[in-house]
């Protein structure tokens, strides 16, 4: 019934477990069958460093997870965005019909905690983007030293330029030292 690359993956799953800091997670699940897969990615200039999984469901299900999570390892983010339904598939040397609709799961999670990193990191390049006034916390435009509303020059931080709390020593945003 299934291929022996699918019970070796089965009986020796790859990468089970949990990234506590992960950069993006990503969960699917079939209410019909049962399975659910959470995916966890570590991403370092724009390579997936580390996948990891927890898969609910049956053996199927795990040994796909094992094979999406060896297939994404070490592949950047638009790399890992190919990986495929089919292709998980068939490099389990294929699965039952009834058995099909796992292989989506696992590549649906996937992308689900790719997606999840990049919707993350899109708040995070606005959030660094915004600017406010360190006093009464109106929203300035980048690099300007001097608020309107509440009238006091600011000071700015000689590298990320952005406004610095009275008396500050070191920058609260990009971390360097002001007095350097």
């Amino acid at each position: 019934m299934y291929s022996e690359k699918v019970m070796e993956h089965f009986r020796n799953p790859r990468n089970v477990g949990e990234i506590p800091d992960a950069d993006g997670i990503g969960e699917v699940g079939n209410p019909v069958c049962g399975d659910m897969m959470t995916f966890y990615i570590k991403v370092k200039d724009g390579v997936l460093t580390d996948v990891k999984f927890k898969t609910f469901g049956c053996g199927a299900a795990i040994a796909v997870s094992s094979m999406v999570s060896e297939l994404a390892k070490g592949k950047t983010i638009e790399e890992a965005l190919q990986i495929t339904n089919d292709q998980v598939a068939r490099e389990l040397g294929g699965l039952p019909p009834n058995k099909l609709h796992c292989s989506n799961l696992g590549a649906d999670a996937l992308h689900a905690a790719i997606a999840d990193y990049l919707r993350k990191q899109k708040e995070k390049d606005k959030k660094s983007a915004e600017c406010h006034c360190p006093y009464c916390h109106k929203p300035l435009p980048l690099g300007v030293n001097f608020c309107q509303p509440c009238g006091v020059a600011i000071a700015l931080c000689p590298k990320c330029k952005k406004p610095l709390p009275k008396n500050a020593e070191i920058c609260p945003e990009c971390g360097v030292n002001i007095n350097s």
